[in-house]
């Protein structure tokens, strides 16, 4: 079957587009093609800095012949309908149209229209124009007087169509002046002449012929196998880098590894400023000294031609842009050393985090306290911890997280430790901003995680506070990787953390003290409420005492208060969102989350999982499964029967009324299995909790198999529904079973 080869030749497409270009071109050449009837075995898309391409192999040489039915008016309906019906069906009279009979809507014209399918070309020809002229670019030019858009100037347009061993014809249209033919160009510098093309084999080889590989995976082998290759010629390791491999792939057609040097006394520099350095100003690579494991003072560039020096005025140029940086790197790397992190730290009252949470000073100043209360439940050591939360962000005012500030927080470690700081606080100031995505790793050391979960929920908290909350798909503020953050610092590391405790509340109130402020009036007066005065430090206390006047003390504490218990009791339903999120990508049920959140008290999310753990277990034995079918039963009795009464039925029973054997041994399994389950609960041993529960199962099927819960007696009746209802309270104490499906 006949193949199709299209290339558009172009000037240079930016790296970053290529990849996805390669993938539109395709989709759209393909889906055209299969809306038409012309269906294909397979596709593959190309793309070099200057060309576009596409392979389409196994398309009909034609179209199939079209045969459609057209149903017209009753016979005997008025002209109008009859004439728009032949027009329609592209009839010049009803003599051409046939009559068909309907026992129920009597005689109609039928018109059968036979379409003869187009010669495949011909459809090419119509679709590639249409798709060029709309090609959804990022970014798109219009150059000379031309009207068409594309990345950069197009030149020429390669279509052709034919079967292996036949000559293929070429597919003939115009876009914009640009005639399609069968004629490319090879490399800019080493093969520029016209180049006259066949079919996708003939067209790679003669493009490999003139220094081009369209292949983009087999340029990308081609750099990074020659790269290993010339480091160890030399002694030394590549670093390697995924995504500079995937952007210098896409700045040559011709690739050619080579080699420069820079001074040694750059290397006093950290290792990541240097990548960081040749890496962002000249696509660089830099190389590993296996006998020191640091960076050696070398380089590779890739170049795009074979030079007749070999290379040696490329590499001298690239060597004069590197000096010229890495000088920069030292200047801001001594700089910054010379001006310690404390020296920096005023700065940060005239920066403004965001506009209703005031300065990165306070934001500072927020974590500080909160990772101060985190430590002693993490195993952290307060002194360190606060040390840690202030120095953490000092680096971003430092000059080299100026110039790279993907560096942050790692510059601060390197700061940090060169001042003679503790470890654990250096360690912190790079690790407190992870996890920063699911393939980051958490911190695991306790005052890395201290401030690291300061951080995070001061974010989250600030923003609830404002109402700037997730919505759809925007995030602008990333505080759903915030909450996932959180939940994998806590699980990873199984920290016990109360999400709506007592440090939660205080961080919570203390902020929304802050952002109320302005509108108290100023007035001492003595602090209310032992609630209030138990969530504030000394400080607040004394501040919001100052902003209120005597008779506004009562409603302005309900209203913190209120705000507070709003914003953390919403924070927890988002944590547990997040958290559904996470365990279903590990394979775990999420309406068990929501049975477990259910329930009241449920913000420690260490106890959450392994409780949701638990009861997946319970679930998939027969004990469980029987349960869960008995408790359902239950449960829709009870529901049917206080929608018809308009009143609930809740326990305890009256053991004075329990008459049948089968409900007094379920009365007393369930008062043994509800203290059993307590027991178990709080010591948070929630395996006897779910045999302690399994205990329940005989005695709920002896019940519905000899007992009528609908007695004609009322009391009789009333109480084995408030028994049912006991059956709900026992499985309560380890989560709301009417939230399981399945």
């Amino acid at each position: 079957m006949p193949d199709l080869l299209i290339e558009l030749f172009s000037e240079e497409i930016p790296a970053r587009m290529q990849a996805q270009a390669a993938d539109g071109l395709k989709k759209l050449v393909t889906d055209a093609l299969v809306e038409r009837g012309l269906l294909y075995e397979g596709a593959k898309a190309f793309v070099t800095p200057r060309r576009l391409a596409l392979a389409v192999h196994g398309l009909p040489g034609r179209q199939a012949d079209q045969r459609e039915e057209k149903k017209g008016p009753r016979v005997g309906a008025p002209e109008g309908a009859i004439a728009g019906f032949l027009k329609s069906a592209g009839l010049s009279s009803l003599d051409q149209a046939t009559v068909q009979s309907d026992p129920k809507k009597g005689d109609f014209y039928v018109a059968v229209v036979e379409k003869p399918g187009r010669p495949t070309p011909e459809v090419i020809a119509e679709i590639i124009p249409a798709i060029i002229r709309s090609f959804p670019w990022p970014k798109s030019m219009r150059w000379g007087s031309g009207s068409l858009r594309w990345v950069r100037p197009l030149h020429s347009i390669v279509a052709t169509f034919g079967a292996e061993g036949d000559e293929p014809e070429v597919v003939r249209f115009e876009v914009d002046g640009i005639v399609s033919s069968n004629v490319t160009y090879g490399h800019r510098f080493l093969a520029p002449a016209p180049i006259t093309v066949k079919r996708l084999d003939d067209w790679m080889a003669n493009l490999e012929a003139a220094k081009v590989v369209v292949d983009r995976d087999r340029r990308k082998d081609i750099i990074l196998n020659d790269a290993k290759d010339l480091a160890l010629a030399n002694g030394l390791e590549l670093v390697e880098d995924e995504g500079l491999l995937d952007e210098v792939a896409g700045l040559v057609e011709w690739p050619v590894v080579l080699m420069g040097a820079f001074e040694e006394r750059f290397l006093d520099i950290p290792d990541e400023v240097i990548r960081a350095t040749i890496r962002a100003n000249q696509k660089c690579f830099v190389l590993k000294n296996p006998a020191t494991g640091r960076l050696a003072n070398r380089f590779l560039l890739i170049s795009n031609l074979v030079a007749s020096d070999g290379g040696a005025a490329i590499v001298a140029g690239n060597e004069r842009v590197i000096r010229a940086r890495l000088s920069d790197a030292k200047f801001f790397w001594d700089t910054d050393r010379v001006n310690g992190l404390e020296s920096r730290m005023p700065r940060f009252q005239s920066i403004t985090f965001h506009e209703k949470l005031g300065s990165q000073a306070e934001r500072i100043e927020r974590i500080r306290r909160l990772a101060v209360e985190i430590a002693p439940k993490v195993g952290a050591e307060p002194a360190l911890a606060e040390d840690a939360a202030l120095f953490c962000k000092a680096d971003l005012l430092t000059e080299v997280v100026g110039e790279f500030p993907e560096l942050q927080g790692l510059m601060g470690r390197y700061y940090a430790e060169g001042e003679g700081l503790a470890p654990e606080v250096a360690a912190a100031c790079e690790e407190h901003y992870k996890p920063q995505g699911p393939g980051d790793r958490v911190p695991t050391a306790p005052v890395s995680i201290a401030v690291a979960l300061a951080d995070k929920i001061d974010t989250l908290v600030g923003f609830w506070a404002i109402d700037e909350k997730p919505t759809g798909s925007k995030d602008p503020y990333a505080l759903r990787r915030a909450a996932l953050g959180v939940i994998r610092i806590v699980l990873e590391n199984e920290v016990r953390l109360s999400l709506a405790g007592r440090s939660v509340q205080r961080h919570c109130l203390a902020l929304l003290i802050q952002l109320k402020g302005a509108e108290f009036t100023k007035q001492g007066s003595e602090l209310f409420s032992p609630v209030v005065q138990g969530l504030l430090s000394a400080e607040e206390k004394t501040s919001l005492a100052q902003r209120l006047v005597d008779n506004d003390k009562s409603s302005t504490e309900q209203m913190l208060l209120g705000q507070m218990d709003e914003i953390v009791a919403d924070l927890l339903a988002f944590f547990a969102d997040r958290l559904k999120v996470y365990l279903r990508d590990r394979g775990a049920r999420h309406d068990l989350v929501d049975a477990v959140f259910a329930l009241e008290g449920q913000d420690d999310l260490l106890l959450v999982v392994r409780r949701v753990d638990a009861l997946a277990r319970f679930l998939e034995t027969e004990d469980g499964r029987t349960l869960l079918a008995g408790y359902r039963r239950a449960v829709n009795i009870l529901r049917i029967e206080e929608k018809k009464d308009g009143r609930a039925f809740a326990g305890p029973t009256d053991a004075t009324l329990l008459k049948e054997p089968a409900e007094e041994r379920l009365a007393d399994a369930i008062e043994q299995v509800k203290g059993r389950v307590a027991t178990a609960v709080a010591a948070e041993d929630f395996e006897t909790a779910m045999t302690a529960l399994a205990d329940l199962r005989g005695p709920v099927d002896a019940f519905f198999d000899a007992v009528t819960v609908n007695d004609p007696d009322p009391a009789l009746r009333e109480n084995r529904l408030k028994l049912l209802d006991e059956i709900r309270a026992a499985t309560r104490g380890i989560a709301d079973f009417d939230r399981i499906g399945g």
